[in-house]
């Protein structure tokens, strides 16, 4: 998500740096999303699980498929972790879709997300898409990345069916979301724990409501929404600003963006949701856009390796309005093929919001 040194605190600024040196490659890769099984639908909602699932005794090692696995998930054989729940997860909610992968560098993914889909009181469908991405250096961020997309998933699909402004339920929702994360930091504090609040829980979340002529997009940290016509002859859009080194650099016009980006402070986040955060400053925007399209929500897993709006527009499949899944997967695949060196999560969301019972493939 962002760099620096390990396990770095909060300095005064306000900056937070977060990213571990890189381990070496691990010999076991999770699935390719391209080839991988159909994913699990849910009428509503689909968020991601409650905790990594260990492989059940007397399954056979993934690696060398001759080891039994033990309890604790690892082959006896050749000692090889076996993949987790987590490592790779896809699903779809009516006519959106979201797929998270491990990547091919870290140990875990501590990236979250949580998909579905509701009607407005006045019938018309609305679509919500949030996605998280745990803070590396920070205790537990695969809990915080799972606490604050649930949170924020749930408010979200309970209020617009009561008449809660989508502007306004993204930002309710923003604030439900951080307060899920602060209550991790509250826990009892473990062994390698000094006190609860320090190094507390944190993530990042973006997230998108789509109805059937407003798209709303709210944001804290440097997870991102970009916007893709189904008309490749109109321009693509990013819907988001960084809070980031980088970011601030460029709005103060210190630097200009190519030389904020090189720097090696330019991914350190400068907002998140926990504990140790400053101050929470959900931001939200809203926009009308007058064609079809797709709304892409990710992290920077996905974006590293297609930036700019034009990148994402030609990663993004042409068909992706008709087949968000399939689209998901290509993106996954598209960072995993530039190296997949972080946790990569990605949702899409046709606009307009198709009528309910819609699906995609």
């Amino acid at each position: 998500m962002a760099s620096g040194p390990a396990g770095a605190e909060p300095a005064a600024s306000g900056v937070r740096f977060d990213r571990p040196g890189e381990p070496d490659e691990y010999p076991l890769q999770a699935p390719d999303p391209r080839s991988a099984a159909a994913p699990v639908p849910s009428p509503e909602a689909a968020c991601a699980p409650v905790a990594p699932a260990t492989a059940a005794s007397g399954t056979v090692c993934v690696a060398c498929r001759a080891g039994r696995v033990d309890d604790d998930g690892y082959c006896e054989n050749c000692g090889h972790a076996q993949p987790r729940e987590r490592d790779h997860m896809e699903q779809e909610s009516g006519p959106v879709a979201a797929v998270s992968d491990r990547g091919l560098r870290h140990h875990r993914n501590e990236d979250a997300f949580c998909v579905g889909h509701t009607a407005l009181p006045d019938g018309t469908p609305a679509t919500v898409a949030i996605v998280c991405d745990g803070v590396s250096s920070a205790t537990r961020p695969d809990d915080a990345s799972l606490a604050a997309s649930r949170a924020a998933g749930e408010s979200l699909l309970a209020v617009l069916p009561r008449g809660t402004h989508p502007q306004q339920a993204m930002h309710d929702a923003i604030v439900a979301a951080s307060h899920a994360v602060n209550a991790l930091a509250d826990e009892p504090a473990t062994a390698r724990e000094q006190a609860p609040h320090q190094n507390a829980p944190a993530c990042t979340l973006v997230g998108a409501v789509v109805t059937s002529d407003l798209l709303v997009v709210g944001w804290v940290g440097d997870s991102r929404v970009y916007w893709v016509p189904v008309d490749r002859g109109t321009p693509p859009a990013r819907l988001t600003e960084d809070d980031s080194w980088a970011a601030q650099m460029v709005a103060a016009g210190l630097m200009n963006e190519a030389e904020a980006y090189a720097d090696e402070r330019a991914h350190a986040i400068t907002g998140w949701l926990g504990a140790d955060a400053y101050e929470l400053e959900p931001h939200t925007a809203s926009f009308k856009p007058d064609r079809p399209g797709v709304v892409v929500v990710c992290t920077d897993g996905l974006w590293n390796y297609a930036e700019s709006a034009e990148e994402m527009a030609r990663a993004v499949p042409l068909d992706a309005a008709a087949r968000p899944l399939h689209s998901a997967r290509v993106l996954v695949g598209h960072a995993l093929d530039g190296g997949g060196h972080d946790n990569v999560t990605v949702a899409v969301v046709p606009f307009p919001a198709p009528p309910a019972g819609a699906g995609s493939g």
